[in-house]
């Protein structure tokens, strides 16, 4: 059971609930890709809502990325590509790499993206056409913070997921009913919420005519001929629907189901994974109100006091991209193309390759990225980036701490500072903040410590950084987002 407190209202910083470096880190690892120490400093001088609204708006505004040479590209005729095979593999990869290069420049509206395609799951590995990554990547990115209902219908018949669940196979002759259940189950409604095996089977008849092709991947097309004319009865309601007409019918007759699903998968990744029923029914309520407009919702979400509850900072688990962007981006480490592209395959090895979620119902997430093989990968993937760390990250790190300390530092004060800004929450006890300081002092004789000689301006404090660091990655807190 879910133990925050906190309303759906507008959070108002108190002495209870003050806005201070762990709320404004807190937000921005949920809304970006973690904080620097100057996005906190510039958070501090605003109220929380004016960040929100910002990074919001900014997000809304965010340019698409420019398309790649083969984003119309298809087999027709089939013999004149004799390399699709493995060309579409190549432009996977690319993609992929220019997606998290795009994370770092426009987080927020990324981040929405990165959810929306582990929810509108179309696996890549069913209908290997570069042209329809192209098209569905770019509908999560348009949609992300848009209109839920035009989004809903617009990925209905993008070629991606009219091939991964078979709405190219639904004929009048042969109705298919995989897209209309997951349409229910996963995508609107939810699992057995306000819908039958009779509603699956005459919405099936709805969608019929859309045709993609994997043999050609040329875009999608209706073919009348294919289409179910007859009267379909969904909801209790009978009439000729088409695609336009059911989807009408769906938000008409559900929108109370859909609002409540939605916002409830929108919490338990933004949020908590315990879901709070009291804060997504009145999400649900902002969402219908603003006809399924996405932007109120999230908005009310990161503004509510609910949301900055002690009890969920540090609540949720660091996906294996976010533990990535997060590492380099907070700690202001150069990256190169090179760098990301790293990134994308050790992805691979922690249990998340893009656009390849492991089925229809995408990566659970959570805890569930955490096991005895992507625990040991993530160990050593940060370890070895520490390793080769320039000197400019360990001496963004030594500034930092001497400005949060105001150069008044000790030994002691200098780890806690380090540790409170590279991990969520802290540590839980004063004597894992002694352990942390012990292996901060490094080898340095006790008795620069003793005497008050030693100093941030040393140039060993950068390899005590470096030491502390190797032992912070290696905790259970730094897995926590």
């Amino acid at each position: 059971m879910p133990c925050a407190t906190g309303s759906i209202n507008v959070y108002v910083p108190s002495a209870n609930m003050p806005w201070n470096r762990l709320r404004a880190a807190h937000l921005y690892r949920r809304m970006a890709f973690g904080a620097t120490h100057q996005q906190i400093n510039a958070a501090l001088a605003q109220t929380p809502a004016a960040v929100i609204d910002q990074i919001v708006n900014a997000a809304m505004v965010a340019p698409l990325p420019a398309p790649p040479i083969w984003y119309d590209w298809t087999r027709e005729p089939i013999d004149d590509y004799p390399d699709f095979n493995s060309d579409v593999f190549y432009h996977r990869d690319q993609w992929g790499i220019r997606w998290i290069t795009d994370m770092f420049t426009y987080s927020f509206r990324e981040r929405m993206a990165l959810f929306w395609i582990n929810h509108f799951v179309a696996k890549w590995s069913t209908y290997l056409c570069s042209a329809y990554l192209y098209e569905y990547h770019k509908l999560m990115q348009v949609h992300a913070l848009g209109n839920f209902k035009n989004f809903v219908h617009a990925v209905g018949i993008t070629p991606a997921m009219l091939v991964f669940l078979n709405g190219n196979l639904n004929t009048k002759d042969s109705p298919n009913e995989n897209y209309a259940r997951e349409l229910f189950e996963l995508f609107t409604l939810g699992q057995n919420n306000g819908y039958t095996q009779e509603d699956i089977e005459e919405t099936a008849r709805a969608l019929t005519g859309w045709q993609a092709s994997t043999d050609s991947c040329a875009p999608v097309s209706f073919d009348d001929t294919q289409f179910d004319d007859g009267n379909k009865t969904i909801f209790g309601q009978t009439a000729n629907f088409d695609y336009d007409g059911l989807i009408d019918l769906l938000f008409a007759q559900r929108s109370s189901e859909i609002a409540h699903f939605i916002c409830g998968r929108l919490y338990r990744h933004f949020v908590a994974y315990d879901i709070d029923d009291t804060i997504v029914a009145g999400l649900a309520q902002t969402f219908i109100a603003n006809n399924f407009e996405i932007a109120p919702v999230v908005r009310q979400m990161f503004k509510s006091e609910h949301f900055f509850d002690t009890y969920n900072i540090g609540h949720l688990y660091k996906s294996p991209v976010e533990n990535f962007l997060n590492f380099f981006h907070t700690l202001t480490i150069p990256y190169d193309n090179g760098t990301i592209t790293g990134f994308f395959y050790a992805s691979v090895n922690h249990g998340q390759l893009l656009f390849e979620p492991p089925n229809v119902a995408g990566w659970p997430g959570h805890r569930f990225w955490i096991n005895e093989t992507t625990l040991t990968y993530r160990w050593q993937d940060i370890g070895f980036f520490i390793q080769y760390f320039p000197y400019s990250v360990f001496d963004y790190l030594i500034a930092m701490i001497r400005e949060v300390t105001n150069d008044n530092y000790t030994v002691d004060l200098a780890a806690r500072t380090l540790v409170d800004f590279v991990l969520v929450k802290g540590l839980p006890r004063e004597d894992d903040y002694d352990v942390a300081t012990v292996i901060f002092k490094a080898n340095i004789p006790q008795n620069y410590f003793d005497d008050g000689s030693w100093s941030l301006q040393w140039d060993e404090a950068r390899e005590q950084v470096r030491a502390l660091l190797y032992h912070l990655v290696k905790l259970p807190e730094y897995q926590l987002n």
